[in-house]
């Protein structure tokens, strides 16, 4: 199997889930960045129509006064024309003949923007020619944009003899096209990052669940196959040493007999736990008496040679009955199978108080190391796979309680089931 393979199948379920949130995210973006962009271009070719609507309405402004003013009769009167304030005001704009017609054209007083003459004397015939109203955009001598419009003429006898040419200067509605432009390619670049993020936190959010869900799976499976690889193969060894050993069968089906119950109570409890987390069962919280439950748990839980002693005052927690007898079943097995010296008994002693259930070994302790990691899983010195710990801790964060876990200054362990207390 190659390297890449490898690093594939070693990725999660919930991992992969993890990155399929980027999927919808790009996807989300990808559109989102398409509509945004459309919507820009229509508001620049808006904004472009409007800018020149503008200019054109000016200039039509200038060519409808002088064409009022000006009057032909064989040849141009401009008097009116020179008389008018038009003349002398921005748009500027020239009066010029035809190809068929022979006569001086006028110019206005002011130059606003220099274009070239022959450039308008080209715009002059074409307006003749066509015989319409034409509008353009120019370069004057000095490279400045400018808007020019035409207004053809006719004589008296009908023919189009001239036309007036008047410019504007479109500079400044070029530079705030130009602004507009920018302005609307920020704004879309910040729309689309903002509506890309909010895609990643919604997919984020619609793909929360499925990851939680799997991850709670992955643990299920780790933790079952985990705790149930020890009683697993000692089964396995009970039964070579059965089939070498026949007559030894008897104590070795007892010994048997004890793992496979240890193995239906794992399972039993990896179960509950999987059903409660996917929302299958509901804690069934109800006020208990939690120094009469630890009782009958020990009262009930076969202790052998082991010393067990338990001091009790009266406590009333919120809690689910069960949950809490099976936590503090696990935390005196647990006692039982690791709290001891090699060669002795085991000492353990059970205090309940103030919603408090401290359970004390005389055994190794924890390890130092694994009592600064996260709580998930529990080792001792003793070996113990932690499972059933686990699930302590586990019961302990569905009530709204806590599970603390430290070395007695003796010696030994002490294990503290915190439980919310039920009010009197």
């Amino acid at each position: 199997m190659s390297e890449r393979t490898m690093k594939h199948s070693s990725r999660s379920a919930a991992d992969r889930s993890r990155r399929l949130r980027w999927w919808p995210t790009a996807l989300f973006t990808a559109i989102n960045t398409i509509g945004l962009s459309v919507l820009g271009w229509l508001l620049i070719d808006q904004d472009a129509q409007r800018r020149e609507e503008r200019l054109d309405a000016e200039l039509l402004r200038v060519t409808s006064v002088v064409l009022r003013l000006v009057q032909y009769d064989g040849t141009l009167n401009t008097t009116f024309v020179n008389r008018d304030e038009i003349n002398t005001q921005c748009p500027q704009f020239a009066i010029l003949p035809g190809e068929a017609a022979r006569f001086s054209g006028h110019v206005s007083q002011r130059t606003c923007v220099p274009v070239d003459p022959a450039t308008l004397a080209g715009l002059a015939e074409l307006g003749v020619r066509s015989g319409y109203r034409l509008h353009s955009y120019e370069r004057g001598t000095g490279d400045e944009l400018v808007r020019v419009g035409v207004e053809p003429f006719r004589s008296t006898d009908g023919q189009f003899i001239g036309a007036i040419v008047a410019v504007a200067d479109a500079t400044g509605q070029e530079d705030g096209h130009d602004r507009m432009i920018l302005l609307v390619i920020g704004g879309v670049v910040l729309l689309a990052a903002a509506g890309g993020l909010a895609g990643h936190l919604l997919s984020g959010r619609v793909t929360r669940p499925v990851v939680a869900a799997l991850e709670q799976q992955e643990v299920l499976l780790a933790d079952t196959a985990h705790d149930l690889r020890t009683p697993v193969a000692g089964l396995r060894a009970l039964a070579e040493t059965a089939q070498a050993n026949p007559d030894q069968h008897a104590d070795l089906m007892a010994r048997a007999v004890d793992l496979a119950a240890r193995m239906g109570t794992i399972i039993d409890g990896l179960l509950m736990r999987a059903r409660l987390a996917a929302g299958v069962e509901q804690l069934a919280i109800q006020p208990v008496w939690l120094d009469q439950l630890v009782t009958t748990v020990v009262e009930e839980t076969p202790t052998g040679d082991a010393q067990v002693t338990v001091t009790v005052a009266a406590t009333k927690v919120n809690a689910d009955p069960g949950l809490v007898q099976r936590a503090v079943g696990n935390l005196l097995d647990n006692a039982l199978r690791h709290g001891r010296r090699p060669d002795a008994p085991a000492v353990v002693h059970i205090t309940v108080a103030g919603g408090r259930v401290m359970v004390a070994d005389h055994g190794p302790g924890i390890d130092a190391s694994v009592a600064r990691e996260s709580f998930d899983r529990f080792s001792s010195s003793g070996g113990s796979s932690g499972l059933g710990l686990s699930i302590v801790r586990w019961v302990a964060q569905a009530h709204g309680g806590t599970l603390r876990v430290y070395n007695a200054e003796e010696g030994g362990a002490i294990f503290e089931l915190v439980l919310p207390a039920a009010e009197s």
